[in-house]
């Protein structure tokens, strides 16, 4: 409490794995909280895997402090082995620092420094506006967002809060016409950019030499210089981004996992970094293309073009709030300061049925992406035969002859464009609100949406805040303005959890079975924070298969809402008495994971069934008891068993 007032930081940096789920000392310095990862998987996995980190790494060190609004900076060291030595018997490993890793967190602290000290007048702000490829004609497009009107209301924002704004453009339509036409200075000559180009890591260079030949030979070079779509307003650079790939095959190229970037587009970001020197980056809506360029899922490493292209530069980016899949890609790959914003009003409920369905394993889908292969690889398997089976694959552009990684393309791509078509009462303004709306929370969050990108900017915290669809009853994402995170531990154990924890719980009862010759009649159950984080709550969900239970999921938002007890000659097997052991994380994690177990064991022990059939009954009628305790773990504020000071004790 004293310390952080004395220092005064400008940005704080932590090493530290998990998450507090609640208010933790460190809000109070109002800065904002980079996540640097010492990670504990190996420095040839990480170099080699385009995944970047293992799963453990990516749920303590990159899911669970988003939880708490932490922006990832990086990863600065990995597990490497030490020199052999003949007294060992084995290889020992040791956490090895990553020079250039350490680098690339220091340039972002610096940047945050940078931004949080100069004087709002004097900060340089380079406004991006998406052009992702929907409606034809239609330029500077984000889902549910209109990308011009929100650019007005951002630079009038400005302007009325000292940032040296001028020349406003009136309309919308004179934004897009002066952005389109560019200006003198929004271009980087070609000896320049071949200069940057030798800075940059030799293998990317070449990706791009190999995928689009000579910088001379882009389309948008002529005259000896690359020509950029951007025009200053002062001190605020508004700009579209070039073409990621070929201009006829927009909509294939943009999100494009393999293909390098066009030499105009990392010349546009170089000439953002080094000529136009912004000091922050705001991209307007989603979605963009810089989070999708070719590179590592997490952790990146210096050959990776989201960081060439975006350097350290602190990005601001205006989210919509139902999309949490694709806001993690933004937050894990550009170092992202996602702020939700309100979806558009809706002509109706949005996706139904199979559609619907589809989203949510799509949404699971994202989240399981490099925290569970098992999970991952069933909801591949179930997105695409869902898809298959409701005839939505025909629609998608899916035929027999795609592939599993194609047709997911595909699909995903699909849901976006259909759930354009259900927006049909206009599009959000970002910190604006229509004059018809009543709702005092839709106005609350208008006016947190403003606050909140006038605060990044200022280099102040932007409080964590849960992502969703308010039009499917989650109404805890309002007020919007909030820094999304993306994991939602109220959706544990999700349906596909459920099924593995069933296949799991059907494996203890035959492997005991095989081994003793009858099944057991009580098991004990560890639950760890970030294990019930990597595997949807798979966990959970094999004890309550165990017990004869199953969630019950409320089917707009996909949360956990209750516990159903199955009747006994459905299990067609006796219930197994599960005794459950917490750890602290996963004490302050999840609440209601805790009060949806503790349902399970009152209801199954309430049962009037025989003993033999049902053993948490069985327990409550022998000792008299109103309720049984079947979860364990320690008090609120201890963390671990308590060995360590038992054993201090001893020693002293």
């Amino acid at each position: 409490d004293e310390a952080l007032p004395r220092l005064a930081p400008a940005v704080i940096v932590t090493t530290t794995a998990f998450a507090a789920g609640q208010v933790t000392p460190l809000d109070a310095a109002d800065v904002p909280i980079l996540q640097a990862v010492c990670a504990t998987t190996r420095r040839d996995a990480w170099r080699d895997n385009a995944r970047g980190l293992g799963a453990a790494d990516l749920a303590m060190h990159v899911v669970l402090p988003e939880l708490d609004g932490r922006i990832l900076a990086g990863a600065i060291a990995f597990k490497d082995p030490l020199p052999p030595r003949e007294a060992l018997g084995f290889t020992a490993v040791a956490s090895r620092p990553e020079p250039d890793r350490i680098a690339m967190v220091a340039d972002r602290i610096a940047a945050g420094i940078r931004l949080h000290g100069l004087p709002r007048a004097r900060r340089k702000i380079v406004v991006l506006m998406p052009d992702y490829p929907a409606a034809p004609g239609r330029g500077g497009y984000a889902v549910g967002l209109d990308v011009p009107a929100s650019v007005l209301a951002l630079l009038n924002d400005l302007a009325d809060n000292g940032y040296g704004i001028a020349d406003i453009p009136s309309t919308t339509r004179d934004l897009l016409a002066a952005v389109a036409t560019g200006s003198a200075e929004a271009k980087l000559n070609l000896e320049r950019y071949q200069t940057l180009l030798q800075q940059l890591p030799a293998a990317a260079v070449a990706g791009v030499h190999d995928a689009w030949g000579l910088p001379a030979e882009d389309s948008d070079a002529r005259d000896g210089a690359f020509h950029f779509r951007a025009r200053r307003f002062g001190n605020a650079l508004v700009a579209l981004p070039p073409d990621r790939g070929r201009t006829a095959e927009r909509r294939t190229d943009y999100h494009d996992p393999v293909l390098p970037p066009r030499h105009a587009l990392l010349a546009f970001g170089l000439w953002v970094q080094h000529i136009a020197r912004a000091d922050a980056l705001v991209h307007m809506g989603a979605h963009g293309t810089l989070e999708w360029l070719p590179g590592k899922a997490v952790a990146l490493s210096a050959e990776c073009f989201p960081e060439i292209v975006t350097g350290a530069l602190p990005v601001i980016y205006p989210f919509i709030v139902s999309n949490p899949g694709e806001a993690a890609q933004a937050k894990r790959r550009i170092a992202g300061l996602t702020i939700g914003h309100l979806p558009p009003p809706l002509v109706n409920d949005g996706l139904s049925g199979d559609a619907r369905e589809l989203e949510r394993l799509v949404d699971e889908y994202a989240q399981a992406d490099g925290l569970d292969r098992r999970r991952r690889e069933r909801l591949a398997g179930l997105i695409v035969e869902t898809a298959q089976r409701s005839g939505l694959a025909r629609e998608a552009g899916v035929d027999a002859k795609s592939t599993p990684g194609d047709a997911l393309r595909r699909i995903d791509a699909w849901l976006c464009d259909l759930k354009d078509l259900t927006i049909k009462d206009g599009l959000h303004i970002y910190g604006r609100t229509s004059i018809a709306t009543a709702d005092p929370t839709w106005q609350a969050s208008a006016e947190a949406e403003r606050t909140a990108l006038l605060a990044a900017l200022d280099g102040r915290r932007v409080p964590a805040g849960p992502a969703g669809s308010p039009a499917r009853g989650r109404r805890d994402v309002l007020p919007t303005g909030r820094n999304l995170f993306t994991a939602d531990p109220r959706m544990l154990p999700t349906p596909t959890a459920m099924d593995l924890g069933r296949l799991a719980a059907d494996e203890v009862l035959r492997m005991h079975l095989q081994a003793h010759g009858e099944p057991p009649r009580g098991v004990v159950i560890d639950l760890w924070g970030s294990a019930t984080l990597r595997t949807g709550g798979e966990e959970i969900a094999q004890g309550l298969a165990l017990m004869g239970c199953r969630p019950i999921w409320e089917s707009a938002s996909g949360r956990v809402t209750g516990v159903e007890v199955l009747p006994a000659g459905t299990i067609g097997r006796a219930r197994i008495d599960v005794t459950w052991r917490i750890s602290g994380l996963f004490r302050d994690l999840f609440p209601a994971q805790i009060a949806l177990i503790d349902a399970a064991v009152q209801a199954v022990a309430a049962r009037d069934e025989a003993d033999d059939e049902n053993p948490l009954a069985a327990a409550r009628r022998r000792a008299n008891l109103t309720r049984l305790d079947r979860i364990f773990g320690s008090a609120p504020g201890v963390y671990g068993s308590g060995i360590e000071d038992l054993l201090g004790g001893d020693a002293d």
